[in-house]
């Protein structure tokens, strides 16, 4: 290492070798090499202990430990001597290896395409030196005043709060024959100074582009970096506008590294160009002191119509908000808190649905403004899903009202359900016979068929009661699908309920009398075994029993045993139906909660305008020559209609049970109530 000292007082006689000699005088007998080359590995290189490995023997340890890791630590502890440059301004002049510097990076120049045709000018855009890459917004065109592009710029760069600055020029010689332009844009540098100073220049009569960085900063002109370390890549800047990128923290397949990654890099593209939107808002025709090129919108009849729309909808959005927060009150006052309006209230599917639709319209209109993309996205799939609901609820009712559909529902309505109640009474007569040869205790057979009869007889009486006015209940019914197709829907599940309430409470005898003779059985099998449950501590403790208790304990035991049967039948039947009557309502509000939750909004940015809603980008090389900078087409990549679905789905209502199929067996065989709604002590699956 040659070391050599400015004059002082008392010192040596100022030396500075002239050119290369700068970088040492004395040619290395070694092969010179920088950044990537063998100098640079012992210094970037972890030498790992053979106790690591298993295959070292203990004499290459000791060897290893004692002369190659001294010579490792050294150069690693010695890393501050590396920091000065080749080039630094300082009393030594140190000649050692040195990575590349700014200059030897690869820098990245993002391009809009839009500009590709735009007149020579200036380049508008921001430096970002974390990724050292230049993302150009706009050109401004001449003729032009520096103060007055200054002052454009500082009020973009207040309002958006982004370092919006002149990074360089550029030069259309398809346009501009002039030689002299060229020598003229390069003198810009000096009036907007920018470090490193962007030169782009498309070639006249041919395809191919030149690119250029200078760096003013250096004492000793370095010239431009080789056009192989400029990377130039176009992005379409309508499409980066528009368009959100999605943290990898949203996507479920991304790991920790590639979500880092993003958030580093992309993300400052995107939001560099989100924030700019100020920029994009001059005209590029309008006659004003500066003239920019960047993309355009259509026209204008059509910003002018959203203008209108957006003045429009803050009356409109205060008028519903109020109303809504009325029916909010309305629905929310003591009178909804007594009991059976409250229970009633709880169970109708009906009321659930209106009172989620509720909350989707205080949301849609309220008049804050959205915060986020996330909860811009959230509101605009509830109102796509709630116009949805009412234009399907509409046709629905249009289809209700012709050809008196209503009264042909209502004709039909009472023979199925007398259809329903006749097999049911040849089920039961069935039952109080030999089912399927089994012998069943012919008295507890008889007392349970003939009081179940009784229920049906008395279901039929109700039916046809209630026959004179099933037309009208049907025609209310009907206007209601005005609200949406989902309360509809909610009202024909509820309707299902009430039809099918005789066979509900069917299922519910054979279940408290399935389930007391289980519980008895248990309790009596704990007494066989000297055991028995301590209600205190919730577990089986032993105990002692006399012998009539152990002979009372025996008599129960057999007859529940030998009625068992009996009960299991009745039970197992009764549980079939009240499932399929379930099973039925169970679809019905499956298509409620799809309703409800799909984001259709979403789902049709993803196939309408795929790049609304980014994943990622992707990168197609145009242009890879040598002496020529490498050129990219930057295309963004959409998000998978998975992951659409994922992050931007809805609430649901979430007032349907959510059984396990290990808790609803245990509950089947057990003979516990398995209710259409939730319940407070139901865990959460």
């Amino acid at each position: 290492m040659g070391l050599m000292s400015r004059g002082g007082p008392g010192g040596l006689e100022h030396l500075r070798p002239p050119g290369p000699a700068r970088r040492g005088a004395q040619p290395s007998p070694f092969p010179t090499t920088r950044g990537r080359g063998t100098g640079t590995q012992p210094l970037l290189s972890w030498l790992h202990l053979p106790t690591v490995l298993p295959g070292y023997q203990d004499g290459e340890t000791t060897a290893s430990t004692g002369s190659l890791a001294d010579i490792f630590v050294t150069m690693a502890h010695s890393e501050v001597l590396f920091q000065n440059d080749y080039f630094d301004e300082g009393p030594f002049y140190l000649s050692h290896w040195q990575s590349e510097g700014p200059p030897g990076m690869v820098l990245k120049a993002f391009f809009p395409t839009c500009c590709a045709s735009a007149d020579s000018g200036l380049l508008v855009g921001r430096w970002v030196p974390e990724q050292n890459s230049a993302v150009i917004l706009a050109v401004v065109h001449f003729p032009f005043i520096p103060i007055q592009v200054k002052k454009l710029l500082a009020q973009v760069q207040k309002a958006s709060q982004v370092q919006v600055a002149v990074l360089g020029t550029w030069c259309h010689r398809q346009q501009e024959p002039e030689e002299s332009l060229g020598h003229f844009l390069e003198g810009l540098g000096a009036i907007f100074s920018h470090d490193p100073w962007l030169q782009l220049c498309r070639e006249r009569g041919t395809r191919f582009w030149s690119c250029k960085a200078t760096y003013h900063q250096m004492s000793t002109t370095l010239g431009t970096p080789s056009d192989d370390q400029v990377m130039l890549i176009f992005y379409d800047q309508r499409k980066l506008l528009l368009s959100w990128l999605h943290p990898p923290a949203v996507l479920p397949d991304c790991q920790d590294g590639e979500a880092t990654a993003s958030s580093g890099g992309l993300a400052d593209i995107f939001d560099t160009v989100a924030r700019s939107e100020l920029l994009f808002q001059n005209d590029q025709f309008d006659e004003g002191p500066v003239r920019l090129s960047h993309w355009q919108s259509e026209g204008m009849e059509a910003s002018i119509l959203v203008e209108l729309a957006k003045r429009a909808s803050g009356p409109v959005c205060l008028l519903l908000a109020s109303l809504l927060s009325l029916l909010s009150a309305a629905s929310a006052s003591w009178l909804w808190k007594l009991w059976p309006l409250s229970f009633i209230r709880s169970k109708l599917s009906t009321c659930e649905q209106l009172r989620h639709r509720l909350k989707h319209l205080s949301f849609i209109f309220s008049t804050e403004k959205a915060q986020s993309p996330m909860q811009l996205m959230r509101k605009a799939n509830m109102l796509v899903s709630v116009l949805l609901d009412v234009a399907l609820g509409l046709l629905l009712l249009s289809w209700l009202h012709s050809n008196n559909q209503i009264g042909q529902l209502a004709n039909a309505l009472v023979p199925v359900a007398d259809r329903v109640a006749e097999e049911l009474q040849h089920l039961l007569q069935w039952l109080m016979g030999a089912p399927a040869g089994l012998k069943m205790n012919r008295a507890l057979d008889q007392v349970l068929g003939r009081f179940f009869l009784y229920h049906i007889h008395l279901w039929i009486s109700y039916i046809h009661l209630m026959s004179p006015f099933i037309e009208h209940i049907l025609w209310h019914v009907g206007l209601s699908a005005c609200l949406g197709l989902t309360v509809a829907l909610s009202i024909l599940s509820d309707i299902i309920a009430l039809l099918t309430f005789h066979i509900y409470c069917f299922y519910v005898y054979g279940a408290r009398l399935y389930c007391l003779k289980i519980y008895g059985l248990s309790s009596l099998w704990r007494l066989f075994r000297g055991k028995k449950w301590n209600v205190l501590r919730q577990r089986v403790d032993s105990c002692s029993y006399d012998l009539d208790q152990l002979f009372i304990g025996t008599l129960l035991f057999t007859i529940l045993v030998f009625l068992l049967p009996t009960t299991a039948l009745y039970y197992l039947v009764f549980t079939l139906l009240r499932l399929l009557v379930i099973t039925v309502q169970g679809l019905i509000h499956l298509l409620v909660d799809l309703i409800n939750s799909l984001p259709l909004y979403s789902l049709g940015l993803r196939l309408c305008r795929p790049y609304r809603l980014a994943a990622g980008v992707k990168f197609r090389v145009l242009e890879q020559e040598a002496g020529r900078p490498l050129r990219l087409l930057m295309q963004i990549n959409p998000l998978p209609y998975s992951h659409v679905v994922h992050t931007y789905r809805l609430p649901s209502s979430g007032c349907h049970p959510k059984h396990s199929w290990g808790s609803l067996c245990r509950k089947l065989f057990f003979g516990e109530l398995i209710y259409p709604w939730r319940q407070r002590e139901d865990k959460q699956d």
